[in-house]
């Protein structure tokens, strides 16, 4: 079996209609080009499309909370490169980090964290993942050394300066 990457990447271009008068990327839509990067990329690296789960599961993920920094503006018809990784996983919970770069990565534009929680929808609670999620967490996790958002955000400032 191939070794997942723990770190998963793509590049996407930032639309017109997405954009504020300044021609940036409006704050709102952050949240879209990252959560549809990860999606995408859980597809092709893990084979994991959440959608056709839920249809033959009746489980998803939905959103608990999340934490983003604006860093840089991502600008109109800029082409960006998103990374994302699992930070920690339980039993019925998820911590991804999702982090914007331009497309050469020597600029970061905005980190995001977001937790996730495991839904039966059809019982409409939280859900214990199976063993087969734990055991693509185990595999995939990559965790970090900063503990909290806020440190999280002032380390990858530092790497990005340097």
């Amino acid at each position: 079996m191939n070794e997942l990457p723990k770190i998963l990447t793509s590049k996407t271009k930032i639309r017109f209609q997405d954009c504020d008068p300044l021609n940036h990327l409006n704050n709102s839509k952050y949240l879209d080009y990252l959560i549809n990067a990860r999606e995408d990329q859980l597809i092709e690296h893990y084979d994991l499309n959440i959608f056709e789960n839920a249809k033959k599961t009746g489980t998803t993920w939905v959103v608990g909370s999340h934490q983003i920094a604006y860093l840089r503006p991502a600008n109109v018809m800029e082409t960006v490169t998103i990374e994302s990784q699992l930070l920690h996983y339980g039993k019925k919970q998820l911590l991804v980090e999702i982090r914007m770069y331009n497309e050469e990565k020597t600029e970061l534009k905005a980190v995001m964290w977001s937790s996730f929680v495991h839904f039966n929808v059809l019982k409409g609670k939280a859900h214990e993942h199976n063993e087969q999620f734990l055991s693509l967490f185990e595999n995939v996790q990559l965790p970090v050394a900063e503990t909290n958002f806020d440190e999280r955000v002032k380390s990858l400032r530092m790497v990005s300066i340097s």
